[in-house]
């Protein structure tokens, strides 16, 4: 697995460096450090440019020494782009499987990144991305995670649930499985249906939910993993089942395909994993299936 840290020196970064520390990964797997420095900052000022490039690289060099102890194989890069084109960039040419990042950069904007670098590299990275947050474990000991992984029985949702089987977790990691039945909301010209039209629509994608999440649940399994599910009562939005369910049950990591079931995610990156990826509370893993990688 070759894993892509982007790294920026703030606390975001230092929690991206604990999370990938604390985890096991597989044999082999390969890391690449990056630093992306912005030129145009330093347009009058060259000098500067190649200090930060020097301060940059010996933090870089800091960050690989305290990964040396996971085995994985270690190397590091500085990248002179904006962050949001450059490593998405660097991924590409790199061919990496998952980018790993913090939600947060440094300085007093640094909040804004959530909307603007994170959201960037979510939409046009060629692999798939975790956004790493801090996060309590509420008062739960031992070193096991909690992992919800949502799915609606799409392509991307399965191959969200087979990268989490795929993968080696630490010991006493619980993984739950959930799905949210959307509403029936039809619209256009002809607004109102008979209610057991609606039953009908709403009996489905109930139907799909309990499916998707029993298929989740087999695919676990028999990776050996300790499993749940949860299909929630349907609502308008699986964006807010999905946060309300990983704050309720205290998730660490909520793992979501880059692309539903709607057509209409399939033009911006995805409106619910995009969401669910920009305000959960704990990390976030959004899985893109290998066909999509180009």
């Amino acid at each position: 697995m070759k894993l892509l840290m982007a790294l920026d020196g703030s606390t975001g970064s230092d929690a991206v460096l604990r999370e990938v520390a604390a985890r096991p990964w597989p044999p082999g797997s390969e890391c690449c450090l990056l630093t992306a420095i912005d030129p145009f900052f330093f347009t009058k000022a060259p000098l500067v440019l190649s200090e930060a490039k020097k301060d940059a690289q010996v933090a870089l060099d800091e960050s690989a020494q305290s990964l040396k102890k996971n085995g994985l194989e270690l190397r590091t890069e500085i990248v002179l782009e904006n962050p949001r084109h450059g490593i998405p960039r660097a991924a590409s040419e790199w061919k990496a499987d998952m980018i790993v990042m913090g939600s947060h950069g440094r300085g007093a904007f640094g909040r804004l990144l959530v909307g603007s670098t994170v959201q960037a590299v979510l939409r046009h990275a060629p692999c798939s991305v975790e956004i790493v947050r801090q996060h309590a474990k509420n008062g739960r000991q031992g070193e096991g995670m909690r992992v919800l992984v949502a799915t609606d029985g799409s392509d991307c949702a399965e191959a969200a649930v087979r990268s989490v089987a795929q993968r080696p977790w630490p010991g006493g990691t619980e993984i739950r499985v959930m799905s949210c039945p959307e509403l029936p909301l039809i619209t256009g010209a002809y607004p109102y249906y008979p209610p057991d039209v609606l039953t009908e629509v709403a009996t489905a994608n109930e139907t799909q939910a309990k499916v998707a999440v029993q298929k989740g649940v087999e695919m676990l399994k028999k990776g050996g993993l300790r499993v749940s599910e949860e299909v929630t009562e349907a609502q308008e939005s699986p964006v807010r089942a999905i946060l309300g369910m990983a704050d309720l049950w205290g998730a660490d990591l909520i793992v979501v395909g880059s692309h539903g079931r709607r057509g209409f995610d399939r033009v911006v990156m995805g409106s619910v994993s995009e969401s669910v990826a920009l305000h959960a509370h704990c990390s976030v893993e959004v899985v893109r299936a290998p066909q999509e990688k180009h």
